[in-house]
């Protein structure tokens, strides 16, 4: 036998399919046989002039329906070497009626009204398994409403990109009025922004964190590898003893591989290991905490749930309006700087740049389980940083993940890359439902004697910038870090990890624009973690989504991800690892490319069917802007940073602006290198004349 058609169903109601294929599909003078999964295809009275079937196998095609992560899938094969007769145009015609029958869905949520009824009364009748089980976690009902909140304002600034709403208004003239509380920092976003906040509150600064849930409560999991976390012990945030206080787990080992059943054999992959990727599981919520007690043992305050609601910018301060939740109050407060650090569902960002805010985004869902697994389901001594169990599915290409926490606690995520389009936002209630569907076709288990301790989900955002100024991520006293400023890596690490190893750099370069008033878009903005490699590397990203509205080959995204993380395996594991943490150098990047296309010259045409004229020009530009980057770090790596160091007392209290600049470029061609040290550059709080 040999198969001639494997195509993807985008419905998860296989019976439907089959009824279709049994009783409706109807081919041209072919004889149908019902199967029961499927049909046969066989010539009913031969036709003159067409080649004829070997005699010694039956003249028929054979196709078969299947179901797999709440998607169908069909296959066909023919008996035989020779094709059957006028087998191109019966293929045809089958998958075009398929096409046409079942194209691609992209359901909305239900409008809902929480006044008459409740999340779970709501959704039961959409999404089944997901109320049931949300209904078994601690704090539910809270966390199920969250979800439903952050796809609707997700929706809503994929929806209107170009009428934004508008929550940051300009002023020429200074407020009259000027309220008593005055901060130098104000953060908006307790997760990700906790951590900076607290960062810059130990140096000396005045800092307000306002968060829209209770703080310390969090929706995710994080996971990072000892050389990242080193750097809050650099910067002074923790100490050692307090690192190994938050973290829950160390395994010894990651791995990575995708589903390759359908792969063509130089196409499979050995599984790729990375031991110091992702290998030890924080606490996150004692992680959380612990950055606000060093917030508010430095005189910082948090205010939680309190909502943001706009900012009023003039040449003297930042104007802060924000709601308290619990009592619908609203408050205004005054600081220097504003710090966005709401992440995709900022408006901020969808107002600073509208269409570009997000180029792609990861909709992720999972849950922590604190148990409930057969013995040997799984090993806590390893994690799955990457795991496909099958192909592409209604659209997506399902990635799986998963990290032993504390106990045995094990966090599962399941996400895919997607492409922002307004017909096809992403949905994290859709993403939920196949969660629960097909947790135990990815590891063995029984969804109903699992301890459900609590969600986690998101919307992980990416941005293809071709250069360092390409996404703006800041306005005149207004600033944007984490995942509101698409901080991020385009394979696995979300905004946390990119912010933890890039905290050095905004910290630095945020403490002299403070230091000397440099305030203003043109300064705020060059603080930011821009990095040249980043920008060709988001091609991976841009090859792991389907374009909305094409059917590609079910097989493809497997196919390209096996051949590059192949390549990978067969690496040095210092190489694996420097990739995915994005410390990889030119060279390394053209080496593993160049070895990509030869093992598979069709990998071009196939990232150019995915990504389109447009983006692959862009990619062209982004590749110029990586070379060119290289070639400057190697003119000016190795002295630079010490002319700098022996030029600064001179330099920065006379030209202040054009110190900014120069330390920018410095972290810039110096991003892959070992850490510069905040002391190098004088970041002590001794220093500002900041009083605490």
């Amino acid at each position: 036998m040999k198969e001639i058609l494997y195509l993807e169903i985008p419905t998860p109601d296989t019976k439907i399919v089959l009824s279709w294929l049994q009783y409706d599909f109807q081919p041209e003078t072919l004889e149908k046989i019902s199967m029961p999964s499927g049909i046969r295809l066989r010539v009913a009275k031969p036709t003159a002039g067409e080649p004829l079937i070997t005699k010694k196998l039956p003249d028929e095609l054979s196709i078969f329906i299947w179901s797999v992560q709440r998607t169908t899938y069909l296959k066909v094969f023919r008996w035989g070497d020779t094709p059957f007769p006028r087998e191109r145009e019966i293929l045809t015609q089958l998958t075009a009626a398929i096409r046409n029958r079942f194209p691609h869905q992209h359901p909305e949520p239900p409008a809902i009204d929480l006044s008459q009824q409740s999340i779970f009364e709501a959704l039961a009748p959409y999404y089944p398994l997901t109320v049931k089980y949300f209904q078994q976690m601690p704090k539910g009902e809270y966390d199920l409403q969250r979800v439903y909140w952050w796809e609707q304002r997700w929706r809503e600034g994929v929806r209107n990109p170009q009428k934004p709403k508008q929550v940051i208004f300009s002023h020429a003239q200074t407020a009259t009025h000027k309220p008593n509380l005055a901060y130098d920092l104000i953060y908006i976003g307790g997760a990700l922004g906790v951590i900076h906040a607290a960062v810059m509150a130990q140096l000396g600064y005045k800092v307000l964190l306002v968060e829209r849930l209770s703080f310390g409560r969090m929706n995710r999991e994080w996971n990072i590898s000892r050389d990242e976390i080193q750097s809050l012990i650099n910067l002074g945030l923790f100490t050692a003893a307090e690192v190994e206080s938050i973290i829950a787990r160390e395994y010894n080992d990651g791995f990575n591989k995708f589903f390759d059943g359908n792969n063509p054999q130089h196409l499979r992959s050995p599984i790729l290991h990375t031991p110091k990727v992702l290998n030890i599981a924080l606490e996150s919520e004692k992680f959380l905490k612990l950055c606000g007690q060093k917030l508010q043992g430095a005189g910082g305050d948090i205010w939680d749930e309190t909502e943001f609601l706009r900012a009023d910018i003039d040449p003297d301060q930042v104007l802060v309006t924000v709601k308290n939740i619990p009592n619908q109050t609203e408050k205004v407060v005054s600081g220097r700087v504003l710090v966005d650090a709401m992440g995709t569902a900022s408006p901020i960002a969808w107002q600073l740049n509208g269409i570009r805010a997000f180029d792609s985004v990861c909709p992720t869902v999972g849950a922590v389980i604190d148990g409930g697994f057969e013995p040997g389901v799984w090993d806590s001594q390893y994690g799955d940083v990457l795991n496909s169990h099958g192909d592409i599915s209604r659209g997506r290409q399902l990635i799986w993940e998963l990290f032993p926490g504390g106990g045995k606690e094990l966090t599962v995520y399941l996400f895919h890359y997607h492409q922002v389009h307004p017909q096809n936002p992403g949905s994290l209630l859709e993403m939920y439902e196949d969660f629960f569907t097909i947790l135990p076709e990815y590891r063995r288990c029984d969804l109903d004697k699992l301890v459900w301790k609590k969600p986690t989900f998101g919307y992980i955002p990416g941005h293809f910038s071709a250069n360092s100024r390409d996404r703006v991520v800041a306005f005149d006293r207004l600033l944007a870090m984490g995942d509101a400023a698409s901080l991020q890596s385009p394979l696995v690490f979300t905004g946390f990890g990119s912010l933890v190893r890039n905290l050095e750099r905004l910290t630095t370069l945020l403490n002299i624009a403070l230091k000397h008033d440099l305030l203003s878009f043109s300064h705020l903005n060059r603080i930011r973690a821009f990095q040249s490699n980043i920008a060709v590397t988001w091609m991976f990203s841009k090859g792991m989504m389907v374009p909305t509205g094409k059917f590609l080959p079910p097989q493809r995204i497997n196919a390209m991800l096996n051949n590059f993380f192949g390549l990978l395996a067969d690496e040095p594991l210092q190489v694996a690892d420097n990739f995915i943490k994005d410390k990889f150098s030119w060279s390394t990047f053209n080496r593993l490319a160049l070895k990509a296309a030869m093992r598979n010259p069709a990998l071009l045409l196939w990232i150019w069917q995915m990504a389109g004229t447009q983006d692959m020009l862009r990619w062209s530009r982004n590749y110029i802007n990586f070379t060119g980057h290289a070639l400057v770090s190697v003119l000016l790596h190795g002295w630079f940073s010490q002319f700098l160091k022996r030029i600064e007392p001179w330099l920065e209290p006379r030209h202040p602006a054009l110190w900014l600049r120069l330390l920018a470029i410095n972290y810039a061609i110096c991003v892959d290198k070992p850490s510069l040290g905040v002391e190098e550059f004088g970041v002590r709080s001794s220093e500002f004349g900041v009083q605490k």
